[in-house]
């Protein structure tokens, strides 16, 4: 007689059901590379705040509303996704087409780019008084700031820029407008968490899933790696576990951005090597292996799918999803229809497997 082995039965450890998750920071991009990269957020979260950093950049309701209407076409039919549009602030926007488009519902917050900070950006606000009409009006009405907190000063050695951002820019900014909420998106460094930590109630801040697991010794192992570059750039180790401390903390100041940012491979592996890291397929999955490495897998739910609801104040997401714990090989290369994107984690095994 030959024994038959079979598969342990799963225990509670290797099952997490969390509430289901929003990705409170994401680039889904356009055309035929929006049709490509959507439903990787989508199948994973709820709802997304999406950068509005198209060629033209999204500036009116208009715009924001065909953007919106383009994600949903591209999402399979019956799936359950709210894309939350925002409005990218230049040097002349309309204070009032900004409060339109809020109070319409049509934009959730406004973004602010340094100009040049990131991939197109070139529109972005050139000095941030040019756009205090703006700041005053969304204090005004509630609307929230999200910030890419960098200068962009050549002199500036570019793995300081985020702190002398607080410094320069965002603490005047909040000191001039303290009602204002703002979330500083992506951050990286040590002087970050403590900014928000310290600050009051009306600041918050997302945490990548690549930050939380690449230092910038990721960038040059065996040579240049682009696929590990990305803005602001990954920093020194410290900062890396200053930002991972921050995560599992449970403080509701921090909360989950992904940061998913798309890019063919061939921009990627180029003279100019294109800023961003696409995370999308794998997002959940990287943040629980950090967050069991961290010894806190019950607080993901806090991170994941409760705090940025609160500080946005929109209502939590009734449903659930589910994460198996089970080996996931993470395919070198994702392709369709002539795009090539290389994933984060190519090549490596996660030990997660997301299941809807």
């Amino acid at each position: 007689m030959t024994d038959t082995l079979t598969a342990p039965a799963p225990t509670d450890a290797d099952v997490l059901t969390i509430r289901r998750p929003d990705d409170w920071h994401v680039h889904l991009r356009d055309g035929e590379m929006l049709n490509f990269c959507a439903d990787y957020t989508a199948r994973q979260f709820a709802r997304a705040i999406v950068m509005p950093n198209l060629v033209p950049p999204i500036t009116t309701e208009a715009m924001g509303a065909a953007y919106r209407d383009r994600i949903l076409a591209a999402l399979p039919e019956g799936r359950a996704f709210e894309p939350l549009m925002t409005a990218y602030l230049t040097d002349t926007i309309d204070p009032d087409e900004v409060a339109r488009g809020f109070q319409s519902g049509v934009f959730t917050a406004c973004k602010l780019y340094p100009a040049n900070a990131t991939t197109n950006s070139a529109s972005g606000v050139s000095d941030v008084k040019k756009i205090w009409p703006v700041l005053d009006k969304m204090q005004s009405i509630d609307m929230p700031l999200l910030v890419h907190g960098e200068v962009v000063s050549a002199d500036i050695d570019i793995f300081d820029r985020e702190a002398v951002f607080l410094e320069q820019v965002l603490g005047p900014v909040m000191k001039a407008f303290p009602r204002l909420r703002v979330v500083l998106e992506h951050i990286t460094t040590e002087d970050s968490v403590r900014f928000v930590e310290q600050g009051p109630e009306t600041i918050a801040a997302t945490i990548t899933a690549h930050h939380l697991r690449i230092d910038r010794n990721d960038m040059f192992k065996g040579g240049i790696r682009p696929h590990a570059y990305c803005l602001p750039v990954a920093k020194r180790r410290h900062h890396r576990e200053a930002l991972r401390k921050a995560a599992v903390s449970g403080n509701p100041k921090f909360f989950l951005g992904t940061d998913s940012a798309p890019h063919q491979r061939s921009d990627k592996e180029s003279a100019c090597g294109c800023a961003g890291i696409f995370s999308a397929p794998v997002a959940l999955e990287s943040y629980a292996k950090t967050f069991e490495e961290m010894g806190a897998l019950d607080r993901l739910e806090g991170f994941a799918s409760e705090f940025g609801p609160r500080f946005y104040q929109l209502p939590m997401n009734e449903g659930q999803i589910t994460l198996r714990r089970k080996s996931q090989p993470i395919p070198e290369l994702l392709t369709a229809d002539g795009i090539e994107i290389v994933p984060f984690h190519a090549g490596e095994a996660v030990a997660w497997v997301f299941e809807g």
